[in-house]
């Protein structure tokens, strides 16, 4: 139900972020975290559900992400595509994203409309179970299976991801299976499955409301308060599936498609350590030196100098997950010519270097600008920043704790570096897969950087 009032916890300053932060805590469990920002006016409304993947149940894989389509479908109060409009015919933006961590609804508003953002999300989160029908349901089933066919099945190498995770997690893992599912689970539930599993994660204790941007913290807490306050909190939520994994993988796995696809690849990946963990962020870096850009190891070396791999297709990143070691996935793609094992081998001759050869000083300083580059890049909008603000608030449970990771990031150091090589990139930890070729004249690839965004997070629009 909306309406009603609670009493929140007191307001709480928090310092140490660039920006000022506010948070409190209304009687239902809603956290809400807001940062004033008065350059430009408009605001970003962005809600972190902690529901994710990793909380599927046994033959209900599939449904975090199904929901992130559900919750534009109508509510209790807001027509079928009305909260799109609703938004966008105000100036504003919106999307959603659902990942293995958790699914994520925003929203970036002229200011002067902050109190309809907070309206509809406060319609969804506790008016979407009566607006939910058999015909909606069943039509977002079909758009989750074309968008299916059109992210992974239809795309040269567009399955790699979902190859990758049964293959670095063991059965049963909470990060074993993808985001997007199981069809065979997502048609055989039946439509009370889905109001149930909407009733049981989509809740106020649940939740994380950021606001960033041109307004108080007093006049979000009272609106917080005015459309969230009198949402029930859902006792007993249960916790997703333990994700702790005894360290690396004790013997390597593989696996070789032959498909169409335009040039032989390989995926080299392996477990490192959760997201928030000092070992994840030495990670980060290791990642940066070995696969961003022309000044990378392996652009200098097997683009530039070896000239066996395809120099728009190359490259290394982390996979951001934080209940269990995350994946570090280093790809290459073979010029014309060039065998897959010569490729194979050359790869894992770079990827050996980071424990053999130290990194230099040029390279760690080049890695840390970089990242530093990209870290502002994120916070320099009101939508990233709140997402940001929202992530630690969740995963952490303090949002100004996202002023750590860059300063963590630029004290990692080249035995820090080393010492992650070491122990996360050993030969019988090792993923591999590899990509040949059936045929020509096939539709583009995506690059690494592309890649990296599809990877782990399915978006609604």
């Amino acid at each position: 139900m909306i309406g009603g009032v609670t009493s929140p916890t007191a307001p709480v300053a928090t310092t140490g972020y660039p920006w000022p932060i506010e948070t409190t805590r209304l009687s239902n469990g809603l956290r809400v975290v807001v940062s004033e920002d008065r350059t430009a006016p408009v605001v970003c409304v962005n809600l972190w559900y902690d529901v994710g993947s990793r909380h599927e149940p046994p033959g209900q894989t599939g449904f975090a992400h199904l929901f992130e389509h559900l919750m534009f479908e109508g509510s209790q109060h807001v027509k079928k595509t009305e909260h799109m409009k609703l938004v966008q015919g105000n100036g504003g933006s919106l999307n959603a994203t659902t990942n293995p961590d958790r699914t994520n609804y925003f929203e970036t508003m002229p200011s002067e409309h902050l109190e309809l953002a907070l309206w509809l999300e406060a319609d969804r989160m506790g008016g979407l179970v009566p607006a939910l029908t058999q015909e909606t349901l069943d039509n977002q089933r079909e758009v989750v299976k074309n968008e299916r066919r059109q992210r992974y099945e239809n795309v040269p190498y567009g399955d790699a991801w979902l190859r990758l995770l049964p293959l670095l997690y063991p059965q049963g893992h909470p990060y074993h299976h993808a985001t997007i599912g199981s069809m065979e689970d997502l048609n055989a539930a039946a439509l009370e499955t889905f109001q149930a599993f909407h009733q049981q994660y989509y809740a106020p204790n649940n939740c994380v409301l950021t606001v960033v941007g041109d307004t108080t913290p007093a006049e979000v807490f009272a609106l917080a308060e005015k459309y969230f306050g009198g949402i029930a909190a859902v006792p007993d939520i249960p916790a997703a599936p333990d994700g702790s994994l005894p360290g690396p993988a004790a013997e390597p796995a593989e696996e070789t498609v032959t498909a169409e696809v335009p040039a032989p690849r390989i995926y080299l990946s392996y477990r490192t350590y959760p997201f928030g963990d000092p070992g994840y962020d030495a990670v980060t870096v290791l990642a940066t030196v070995l696969g961003s850009g022309r000044g990378s190891r392996l652009y200098q070396r097997l683009a530039d100098g070896a000239r066996i791999a395809q120099p728009d297709y190359i490259g290394s990143y982390g996979v951001d997950l934080a209940h269990a070691p995350a994946p570090l996935i280093i790809t290459a793609t073979a010029k014309d010519g060039v065998p897959l094992e010569t490729l194979e081998a050359g790869l894992a001759d770079v990827v050996r270097s980071l424990i053999d050869e130290p990194v230099t000083e040029d390279e760690l300083n080049r890695a840390k600008a970089l990242l530093t580059t990209a870290w502002w890049r994120q916070v320099s909008t009101v939508g990233g920043r709140a997402d940001t603000l929202g992530r630690y608030a969740t995963q952490f449970g303090d949002p100004a704790t996202a002023a750590d990771r860059l300063s963590r990031w630029l004290a990692v150091t080249a035995e820090d570096v080393a010492n992650a090589a070491a122990e996360t990139l050993r030969p019988e930890s090792r993923v591999t897969l590899r990509y040949l070729p059936e045929s020509k004249d096939l539709p583009e690839s995506k690059d690494p950087a592309e890649e990296k965004k599809d990877l782990a997070e399915e978006k609604d629009a």
